[in-house]
């Protein structure tokens, strides 16, 4: 069976908060949307140093040798969509406050509408820190109070690139001296986008490959690096890389073996070159050429084309898993713009095999 990814980062969460213990560390934890929806905390024993905050009402913790009060609530379900901070308590006086929420505040891209609040309402809690989940992107968000997203300790995919990590706050005589992210990270993601405009061949299009991919291995400082490589542009070896490209996505991942700073890995490779002859000029040629480039633009133009490129696809949609059908890398051949793409890397294929057979006259 394969295990759930929210189970193993809740284990391995547990795990790693033991090891504090033995630092006499604590830990404290509100849970989230992903969190609720789990079992797992609720059938596993805790760590002696880890509190997580109640899920029925606010609640207040205190580290008395510190002069220190948290104040957090966890998600008591996984769809939270009223403010939960309307019950936080306001700031203990002569103490430092810090607060703990999940929440997309007013709204952030990429991010389901969870416990909406505003930075006007957190601040007037009173609290020095608020420390905030769910946005998995580093965000300060303001520094009177400090409002702060420390984003996630971990990237999980190619929308999650760049350093990891959290924040690291100082504080003395009740008042914070700095906050600094500090990374965490163990492997890194990265989207290499290469620009081959103007390259003549497929060797000087694997170079700059090459050079990008380096570049980003040692910006890893040593960590495992897993990139995406979307190569871009007009160039002249457009019709050579459309015509074999998984020949060139084998050519990718030589390159990345054969990086030294870094363990490359190559999570995904496209291609989206085009080619520097003038498409419109092809199409309105008066022979076999131009009749299947009009007849390609066609399926994308005219809704009857497309409705009937779209029923053709039914059954291999049919066959694809429910989770390729959406998101950011949706392969639905019924979605407009994944059919597009997929008529464009068609129409090149085929031009490129012409060219390559020899070049209409």
């Amino acid at each position: 069976m394969r295990p759930n990814r929210h189970a193993v980062a809740e284990t391995g969460l547990l795990q790693r908060a033991a090891r504090l213990r033995e630092a006499n560390i604590p830990v404290f934890v509100v849970a989230g949307n992903h969190d609720a929806a789990s079992q797992l905390t609720k059938n596993l024993r805790s760590p002696e140093n880890v509190h997580f905050f109640s899920t029925r009402r606010p609640e207040t913790r205190r580290i008395e040798a510190l002069d220190v009060a948290i104040h957090g609530q966890g998600f008591p379900s996984r769809a939270v969509t009223e403010d939960l901070t309307a019950s936080y308590p306001n700031a203990g006086p002569g103490i430092f406050n810090i607060g703990l929420l999940h929440t997309s505040l007013d709204g952030r891209e990429g991010h389901a509408t969870y416990a909406p609040t505003s930075a006007q309402v957190l601040a007037q809690k009173g609290y020095q820190y608020w420390a905030l989940g769910h946005v998995h992107k580093r965000e300060l968000v303001s520094r009177e109070p400090w409002i702060v997203f420390p984003g996630n300790l971990q990237g999980r995919h190619a929308r999650e690139v760049g350093p990891k990590g959290c924040m690291l706050v100082a504080v003395e005589n009740g008042a914070i001296t700095g906050v600094e992210p500090r990374v965490l990270d163990v492997l890194r993601w990265a989207v290499c986008r290469i620009d081959v405009e103007g390259a003549a061949t497929t060797g000087e299009m694997l170079d700059r490959v090459s050079k990008s991919l380096a570049a980003e291995a040692d910006l890893a400082e040593g960590r495992a690096l897993a990139a995406r490589v979307e190569v871009i542009g007009s160039a002249a070896c457009h019709s050579e890389i459309s015509a074999s490209p998984d020949h060139w996505v084998q050519e990718i991942h030589a390159i990345a073996a054969a990086v030294s700073s870094a363990d490359v890995w190559i999570e995904k490779v496209r291609f989206s070159t085009n080619r520097p002859a003038d498409l419109a000029t092809l199409a309105s040629r008066e022979d076999a050429i131009g009749s299947l480039l009009r007849d390609l633009a066609a399926a994308t133009t005219d809704p009857d084309e497309a409705a009937a490129l779209q029923a053709a696809l039914a059954d291999l949609r049919g066959a694809l898993p429910p989770e390729l059908l959406s998101g950011e890398d949706s392969v639905d051949p019924h979605a407009p713009e994944v059919l597009a793409r997929l008529i464009a890397e068609a129409r090149d294929l085929l031009l490129a095999r012409i060219v390559r057979d020899g070049s209409p006259r």
